[in-house]
């Protein structure tokens, strides 16, 4: 899956043809790249498929029948028993499926919540500094957190993203061999680094605290349902990694 950003839009590098912009049906458009097509009267083509700025679709909640459920409208996840109304202890699995708002798919969930709060927070951290490159990647970052989020609700499987160009072996790479890439060994990040880097760390670390959610809300009888959402996390991690070294290494100057 192609992640189009408001950076690819602005420097040219996804060809605009009369104000039109050809990209594939899978490409998922960050906010930030959508609020630049609904400012500039960009017409959005999927592979000849038009829609126009801003007219992105939104879902609406299924429900899944219930077997002589009567009146009911909800179903316990686990359980299969139905109810009229959704118990304020409970909140939606998917569609109108119930189960205890502290069942481990649901804490994940929320881990992924506070990942998009922190990235933001990064981001304008990022700004104040003056270092807007630093946020339009992190952007990606976010792009990324929501598909995986849209993946997990769904119970579909993660696609093959790229970061920055990278697919998950690169990223691997790059993040493993940093002389190579960057010039620098392994940094200890430290306050002296300022509050990017600052800010960029906390970041990571937690991501490994998300994924760590993941496995707990997929591990079920020692078997990793879900190891391509841990996998994902896992890379997501060394994305943030790739732009603190990057900072640190004085490319972003």
């Amino acid at each position: 899956m192609e992640i189009l950003t408001e950076a690819d839009l602005r420097s040219g590098r996804i060809v605009s043809t009369n104000g039109r912009v050809i990209v594939s049906e899978k490409t998922f458009i960050t906010p930030l790249a959508k609020e630049f097509i609904r400012d500039n009267h960009i017409e959005v083509i999927y592979n000849d498929k038009k829609e126009s700025a801003g007219s992105f679709g939104k879902g609406v909640m299924s429900y899944t029948p219930i077997p002589k459920s009567g009146s009911n409208r909800f179903v316990d996840y686990e359980t299969g028993e139905g109810y009229e109304e959704k118990p304020e202890h409970m909140t939606h699995m998917r569609d109108n499926l119930l189960v205890p708002k502290n069942h481990p798919r649901i804490l994940f969930r929320g881990k992924l919540d506070s990942l998009q709060a922190l990235i933001m927070q990064t981001q304008i951290t990022a700004l104040d500094d003056g270092y807007k490159n630093i946020a339009e990647e992190l952007d990606e970052v976010m792009a990324f957190v929501q598909i995986l989020l849209g993946c997990e609700v769904k119970d579909e499987p993660v696609p093959e993203i790229k970061i920055f160009g990278m697919n998950s072996q690169r990223l691997r790479y790059v993040s493993h061999h940093l002389t190579e890439e960057f010039g620098i060994q392994h940094s200890i990040p430290h306050y002296s680094m300022g509050k990017v880097c600052v800010a960029l760390n906390t970041l990571r670390t937690f991501i490994r605290e998300t994924e760590l959610s993941a496995v707990n809300a997929f591990t079920k009888d020692d078997k990793m349902l879900r190891s391509d959402i841990v996998e994902a996390l896992n890379r997501l991690s060394s994305c943030v990694y790739i732009i603190f070294c990057k900072k640190v290494a004085g490319q972003y100057d």
